[in-house]
């Protein structure tokens, strides 16, 4: 009796896909209190992008963006701070809170 009452599913391979699809994708999820999101500023163009109104959450980022036809631009500040590893000190991003009013 194999096979019969089982639930797990099989994946079938599939056709190949383009160069870059089968590594995996970042998600976010809006849960990063310091990833920001903002809709593109009239005028601004790829080559020169400049921050428009800030959207409260991604979600809110997307609708408006799908609305007004434009890419919206997520933002996370970062600073250098060093860190020491036993004798050998090492530079290292970190995340800026952002602040909240």
């Amino acid at each position: 009796m194999e096979g019969k009452g089982t639930t797990e599913a099989t994946e079938r391979p599939g056709p190949p896909k383009p160069d870059g699809a089968n590594t995996p994708r970042r998600r976010r999820n809006g849960n990063d209190a310091n990833l920001r999101y903002f809709l593109v500023k009239p005028g601004s163009s790829p080559a020169k992008p400049e921050l428009g109104q800030e959207m409260a959450s991604e979600g809110e980022a997307l609708i408006e963006a799908f609305r007004s036809g434009q890419p919206f631009y997520t933002l996370t500040a970062w600073k250098a701070v060093p860190e020491v590893n036993g004798d050998n000190p090492v530079i290292v991003k970190q995340a800026v809170a952002q602040k909240t009013i």
